[in-house]
C-alpha cells in the first residue's frame, strides 16, 4: 500500500496581531497563537464567529499587514508583503466601471507586463472558465452581482497565483446565485488545482466548499479545531446527504459557544461606548 506526502503550501505559525486602538487605553488584541497548515492544492474553509480576526488573518496571509509575533510562510519562505503568488477576492467586486469585463481581467496582466495579445487571449480563456464567454465587453453595471463577482474570480486567477485567498465572496448575493457559484467554484478549483482558503460566515457553505474546515474562536481568534470533512462523491445533491447533516452539525457545536462569548465581547464594547 502506498501513501501520497501531503505537502505545506502555507505555513502559519504561533501568529499574533495586536493592533493600537487611538484614544483607548488598551490595545486591540485581534489574533493570538493561531497555528495552521495549508495543504498543497486544498480547499480549506474557514469559519469562526463576527470579529474573530477571520478577515485579519487572510490579510497577514495576502501581505497586506504583517504579524505582530510569528510568523506565515509560503512554499518555507516567509511573507513579507503582497505577491503574485496570491490572487485576492473580495466581498465586494472591485472593479474598474470604466473598464469592459474583458479589461478588468486584463488588469493585472498589464501590471505584470504581459503582451496585448497573450493578455487578450488569458482575460478570453479565464472568462470563459468562470462562464462568461459572450459578455467580454459588458461593463460591470451591466453585469448581475454574480457575474460581477465571477468577473472578479477570473481577474484574480488570469495571473495565474498558486494561492487564491477569497473573503466571504459570496456573501451579498442571493441564495440561488451563491449556489450556482459554489458548484462553479468547486469545479474551477479542481480543474486548475489552486490553493484555496476562503472565509465565510455560512456553516453550509464551509462543509460544502471545504476538504477541511477550520474552525476559530471568538476574539482574540485562534484556531479551534480543524475538521476533515470527506464524502464518498461529491456528485449529486450533497446537502441532502445524512453524512452531511453530521458536519454541519459538528461545526455548529464547536462554533456556538465562540458565537455566545463573542456576543458578550460585543455588548461589552457597546456599555463602555455608551
Amino acid at each position: 500500500m502506498t501513501t501520497t506526502a501531503v505537502t505545506t503550501k502555507i505555513g502559519i505559525r504561533d501568529v499574533r496581531k495586536v493592533f493600537q486602538v487611538r484614544d483607548a487605553g488598551e490595545p486591540f488584541v485581534a489574533l493570538d497563537g493561531v497555528d495552521l497548515d495549508v495543504r498543497e492544492g486544498e480547499f480549506l474553509a474557514l469559519v469562526g464567529p463576527s470579529g474573530c480576526g477571520k478577515s485579519t488573518l487572510l490579510d497577514l496571509v495576502a501581505g497586506l499587514t504583517a504579524p505582530t509575533a510569528g510568523e506565515i510562510v509560503i512554499d518555507g519562505t516567509p511573507v513579507t508583503g503582497p505577491g503574485l503568488d496570491r490572487g485576492i477576492v473580495f466581498q465586494q467586486y472591485a472593479l474598474f466601471p470604466w473598464r469592459t469585463a474583458q479589461a478588468n481581467v486584463e488588469f493585472g496582466l498589464e501590471a505584470k507586463a504581459v503582451p496585448r495579445r497573450e493578455r487578450r487571449e488569458r482575460a478570453r480563456h479565464h472568462l470563459d472558465l468562470v462562464g462568461l464567454t459572450g459578455f467580454e465587453e459588458r461593463y460591470p453595471h451591466e453585469l448581475s452581482g454574480g457575474m460581477r463577482q465571477r468577473v472578479a474570480i477570473a481577474r484574480s486567477l488570469a495571473f495565474d497565483p498558486d494561492v487564491l485567498l477569497m473573503d466571504e465572496p459570496f456573501a451579498a448575493l442571493d441564495a440561488q446565485t451563491r449556489e450556482s457559484l459554489q458548484e462553479e467554484l468547486l469545479r474551477i478549483w479542481d480543474k486548475t488545482g489552486k490553493t484555496i482558503i476562503f472565509i465565510t460566515h455560512g456553516i453550509d457553505e464551509a462543509v460544502y466548499l471545504g476538504q477541511r474546515v477550520a474552525v476559530m474562536t471568538s476574539r482574540p481568534g485562534t484556531i479551534k479545531e480543524v475538521v476533515e470533512v470527506a464524502f464518498d462523491s461529491r456528485a449529486g445533491d450533497l446537502r441532502a446527504d445524512p453524512v452531511f447533516g453530521e458536519y454541519r452539525h459538528h461545526v455548529w457545536t464547536l462554533l456556538r459557544d465562540e458565537v455566545a462569548a463573542a456576543q458578550v465581547l460585543e455588548r461589552k464594547a457597546a456599555t463602555s461606548r455608551g
